[in-house]
């Protein structure tokens, strides 16, 4: 499989001094050889004689991203001020992104990255980069660390990237999640089981419904996604049993939210807050089977159900 091809970097500069031409060419050095970005640097094509204006404009058309490295001489020339007779190819580099950037200001911004090296100030940046309404790459030091900001703008990839947006937490039909079907279960008892319950002659199709034992949970992972829970809650129209009492409780992280008695007949309505929670439990119990599921005991078989259970 073929390596990807790495993005053509130009570096337009001034040649201040040894000192900050050689600086250039260490930040130059380090994102070819280290990152291994495709660097063009003038200091490097210095052993042929050639057209300075032909290789700048070769290079400026084709690069995908030009660093414009601040200086004070480079700010000077790029803005036109100084002897004419000095700079000359900063100069023409420099008339050169000024047109990119009135031919399509959005494209030209992209590519455009106005660097400021160690020592250097945010001052030196040409005033038509803009640089204090538009991004500017400081680099305290030439290493992975220092250029990290510079290869995120190259690579689109940055330190901080955006999450996938979750499931929207408003109020709305269009915002529920139907717990008895739509949402995993961590866990749950045997005998616990999604299917359609009728509850007070009220038909719910999507419910958790409990036959066969007397005591019954069902633990979802929330993940914090979700703000309410709501439900009914009652013994089934069609109990053997109709003089039974269930207890439904609710637990939300581990400490209890909610808990309704009911009798066959007159089922009850939950509402609980759980903006934020990570973990739900719901249980539900004939009276007379223990206090929770966590705590074993004897009792007749129970047919209850949550009605509808709904997560928004």
């Amino acid at each position: 499989m073929a390596e990807p091809k790495p993005p053509l970097v130009f570096v337009t500069y001034s040649q201040d001094s040894p000192e900050h031409m050689a600086q250039v060419a260490r930040l130059a050095t380090h994102l070819r050889a280290r990152i291994g970005l495709d660097v063009r640097l003038d200091q490097w094509d210095d052993h042929v004689r050639m057209d300075w204006s032909l290789w700048a404009t070769e290079h400026l058309d084709r690069a995908d991203f030009i660093l414009a490295v601040a200086s004070p001489a480079y700010k000077q020339r790029a803005e036109g001020g100084g002897p004419a007779d000095e700079g000359r190819g900063a100069r023409f580099e420099a008339a050169r992104l000024r047109d990119m950037l009135t031919k399509n200001l959005r494209e030209a911004t992209e590519r455009i990255l106005p660097v400021v090296l160690p020592g250097r100030s945010v001052e030196e940046i040409p005033s038509f980069l803009n640089a204090y309404s538009t991004t500017h790459y400081r680099i305290h030091r030439i290493d992975d660390d220092g250029v990290a900001g510079l290869l995120a703008a190259m690579t689109g990839k940055g330190a901080h990237p955006m999450p996938e947006r979750g499931r929207w937490l408003g109020t709305g039909e269009r915002t529920r999640l139907r717990l008895a079907d739509e949402v995993p279960w961590q866990a749950h008892d045997p005998q616990v089981r999604s299917a359609a319950a009728d509850l007070g002659r009220v038909r719910y199709e999507h419910s958790i419904v409990l036959r066969g034992q007397a005591r019954g949970v069902v633990d979802v992972d929330l993940g914090g996604k979700y703000a309410r829970l709501t439900s009914a809650a009652g013994v089934l129209d069609d109990a053997r049993e109709p003089f039974q009492v269930g207890t439904f409780r609710v637990s939300v992280d581990g400490r209890p939210a909610a808990e309704v008695t009911v009798t066959w007949g007159v089922p009850a309505t939950i509402d609980v807050n759980v903006t934020g929670a990570r973990r739900l439990r719901l249980e539900m119990s004939r009276r007379g089977a223990g206090p929770s599921p966590l705590h074993p005991g004897a009792g007749s078989p129970a047919a209850l159900a949550w009605g509808d259970p709904a997560l928004f």
